[in-house]
């Protein structure tokens, strides 16, 4: 084949395939996420071993939508806690290196009946306290918090089932027998176990506002019982155990 041939056959053939190549579509751009809202604040979730475990999961859930709130745990040792159920979650700070947190909660369970007996407890208890916003406490965690000595001339409420335990850690708390949940300035405590999601809703109620905790309960189709005077498991004082 003459040169000239040649050059002539390469130039159809670059100009067969040059439509194909422009046509093909500029590589899309990566898409660039907003960048995830820094939490300022944090709340710590108090755990000791036998904890309650919906006591801790039931508010974790609701409190999980806070906007300035970071969920974090804290236990005396850190590493893996197990709840009285079996199940084990793993601490993010011990006693010794928690820096001072915003909110704290302390659940119930059995293992409070040695955390009430547990002077590095209630210690850190105190400590916590003198800087957090609300001391919290679910079900029995109302007993550790005082015997810890944070809720003298306060009122407060516990687990109706185990009234006698809880108040029978301090005669100075002004302890309500009819209560779902009770505030006393920044300090919150609420009855048994599912009564700590409602004790929760109401914080966030607090924080934020009445729609942020209604539209939270709806997302988890809960209903909300949100009048803490509305306790299904009163008690009598002298008809507990």
């Amino acid at each position: 084949m003459k040169p000239s041939a040649l050059l002539a056959c390469t130039a159809i053939t670059l100009l067969a395939f040059a439509p194909a190549a422009l046509a093909q579509p500029a590589p899309a751009a990566t898409p660039v996420s907003a960048p995830a809202k820094v939490k300022s604040k944090t709340l710590a979730i108090i755990l000791f071993p036998r904890f309650e475990t919906l006591d801790v999961f039931g508010p974790v859930e609701m409190w999980g939508r806070l906007e300035d709130y970071e969920i974090v745990t804290v236990s005396e040792h850190g590493g893996t806690i197990t709840s009285a159920q079996g199940i084990d979650t793993v601490i993010d700070y011990s006693f010794a290196d928690a820096p001072q947190f915003d909110i704290i909660m302390i659940p119930g369970g059995m293992g409070t009946r040695t955390e009430v007996n547990n002077p590095v407890m209630l210690d850190f208890l105190r400590k916590q306290d003198e800087g957090t916003e609300y001391t919290t406490s679910v079900c029995t965690g109302a007993a550790v918090l005082a015997k810890a000595g944070l809720l003298d001339g306060r009122k407060a409420t516990s687990n109706k089932m185990a009234w006698v335990f809880a108040t029978s850690q301090d005669n100075d708390v002004l302890w309500q027998p009819s209560a779902r949940w009770v505030e006393d300035g920044k300090y919150v405590t609420s009855s048994g176990i599912s009564a700590g999601i409602d004790m929760a809703l109401a914080l966030i109620e607090d924080l934020e506002s009445r729609e942020k905790a209604e539209n939270v309960a709806k997302v988890a189709e809960y209903i909300w019982n949100d009048n803490p005077a509305d306790d299904p498991f009163a008690v009598e004082i002298g008809n507990t155990n």
